[in-house]
């Protein structure tokens, strides 16, 4: 019995879960600027494939491309906290007071609420 497929899926499936809080934690803590961290690590793990047996190879290789795929997901998940759907994260205020834009704190800066992208029936 060849269990080389199930393995594969597991590892996918595995990947798709841990890589997804993964994204939203650093988006909350770093903000879309560290795109390149999973731009090296997942180029980094797709070399290494390169260079290790049959099933070490095929499991970099999910990883490297779970990496890949993670920088879309970081922008999008960017996207969504713009729209109120997720919080800020301290990521945000760097960035937001580096382009010398209000803080979140500043009472004078006004957030429209989530629920304003909520149609209502």
């Amino acid at each position: 019995m060849d269990t080389q497929g199930i393995i594969i899926g597991a590892a996918v499936f595995i990947a798709i879960g841990v890589f997804h809080p993964i994204v939203i934690g650093a988006e909350y803590r770093l903000g879309k600027g560290c795109w390149w961290i999973f731009l090296l690590l997942g180029l980094g793990c797709i070399g290494g494939s390169l260079f290790v047996p049959a099933m070490a190879s095929i499991l970099l290789g999910v990883v490297g491309f779970s990496c890949l795929w993670s920088i879309h997901e970081l922008l999008r998940q960017h996207q969504r906290v713009e729209r109120g759907w997720f919080p800020e994260g301290p990521g945000h205020r760097k960035a937001r007071s580096r382009a010398g834009r209000k803080s979140q704190d500043d009472p004078g800066e006004e957030k429209p609420p989530a629920t304003q992208y909520r149609t209502e029936k």
